[in-house]
């Protein structure tokens, strides 16, 4: 980094400019219920600055947050958010500088992973980040949508205003959080900038509308259109294949409306559920959630398993100092490893095993992308199965 530039943590007084320097990197301005409710979600004192002069020209901030991994358990992440240089400030060794000081920091706090959600797809990879969960977005002809006979009914979805259903919305996303790879606790904060609603996010759309169900809830926007009228569903989380049915069966239903737009997991039932699964039409596919490994054993003895392994990992992390080999024995689902000076049966870099953690994507897919190496393919295809996961990875709320 530049000498005259210089990094330290940051204080009350600097949050205007923070969020100044924010809205100035990503292009949009916030509305006073976000700005509020900023701190209760990122403190001001996990958050590094970068300064030239006085002036706040580079940022990063964390929060320790509570993430299901595969299996059911859960582990301490950081979750690293606002990450900013100064447009007059690239190309200066800033964005490495913060990067160097928010890992260490979360090294000295032993937090085996970092998450995040990435707005440019290419600029985290050197740090050892991966994309780990897949995204499909998805438009849906409301008018020629029919249910398959065999689609069960099951009822119970009551409509409701967003704000008589606060409790009920929180209940069911802690459920549902808890049984999703990638699902994080979602502190009291972020749930006031939705319940706020506000313009930012409605896209010249109506408020939020809220259907509820006993396990489920579904949050949606309706824009009118000269040519078409379009329902967006915003979030829709749901604990049990009953709820997920019910909901999409009342959203099929909605009058004055041609297209349903929403975003579904790679192995959500809805495509199945209709008579026509062309009509489930795939528009993009996209990445919720980026994660590197801070701590390889403490990271695959974290989660579970779908099969039996005895191997060693050989991860290089170019980064960081996280890399190196690793003996990974799972017997039952249950994982032991450690590192190791036996030779690696399947190298790969630490980004790549971020991509691998939640199961979203596979290995043999990128071992055909020659992102993994491997001396027996038979090993291969044991390290690929164990790694598939039977409940989709998908990122809890947006951070």
């Amino acid at each position: 980094m530049a000498s005259n530039i210089t990094l330290r943590s940051a204080t009350e007084k600097d949050f205007p400019a923070i969020v100044q320097l924010a809205e100035i990197c990503f292009g949009m301005r916030y509305d006073p219920p976000e700005i509020e409710n900023i701190p209760g979600i990122f403190p001001i004192e996990r958050a590094i600055v970068a300064v030239d002069d006085g002036q706040i020209v580079g940022h990063t901030v964390d929060r320790v947050m509570t993430l299901t991994v595969p299996g059911g358990d859960t582990v301490r992440a950081a979750g690293v958010s606002a990450v900013t240089v100064a447009p007059t400030h690239r190309r200066r060794g800033i964005l490495r500088s913060l990067y160097i000081e928010q890992h260490a920091r979360t090294e000295a706090e032993g937090l085996p992973l970092t998450i995040f959600t990435a707005s440019e797809g290419t600029i985290y990879g050197r740090f050892g980040y991966g994309p780990t969960t897949a995204m499909n977005e998805v438009s849906i002809d409301r008018h020629r949508a029919e249910f398959r006979p065999t689609t069960p009914d099951p009822g119970g979805v009551r409509l409701a205003t967003l704000d008589e259903s606060r409790d009920h919305l929180r209940a069911v996303y802690d459920r549902w959080r808890r049984q999703t790879p990638g699902g994080q606790d979602r502190p009291d904060a972020n749930w006031n900038i939705w319940f706020a609603d506000t313009e930012r996010y409605r896209d010249g759309a109506s408020t939020l509308f809220v259907l509820t169900h006993p396990d489920g809830y579904a949050l949606y926007r309706r824009k009118w259109g000269e040519h078409e009228n379009v329902t967006t569903v915003v979030e829709l989380r749901a604990v049990t294949t009953e709820a997920h049915i019910a909901l999409w069966r009342v959203l099929l239903s909605l009058d004055l409306t041609d297209r349903i737009e929403a975003s579904l997991t790679d192995d959500d039932p809805l495509p199945h559920l209709v008579t026509d699964p062309r009509l489930v039409r795939v528009k993009g596919r996209y990445d919720g959630l980026w994660l590197r490994v801070m701590d390889v054993p403490a990271a695959l003895t974290a989660r579970t398993y779908g099969g039996n392994l005895d191997l060693v990992l050989g991860v290089e992390d170019s980064f960081r100092d996280a890399g190196g080999a690793f003996a990974l024995r799972v017997r039952d689902g249950v994982a032991e490893c450690e590192p190791t000076t036996r030779p690696a049966d399947i190298e790969l870099s630490i980004d790549t095993l971020g991509s691998l953690y939640f199961g979203a994507h596979r290995a043999r897919v990128l071992a055909a992308a020659n992102r993994i190496q491997a001396k027996d393919g038979a090993q291969l295809a044991a390290f690929d199965r164990a790694l598939s996961t039977e409940r989709d990875a998908e990122l809890g709320w947006f951070f």
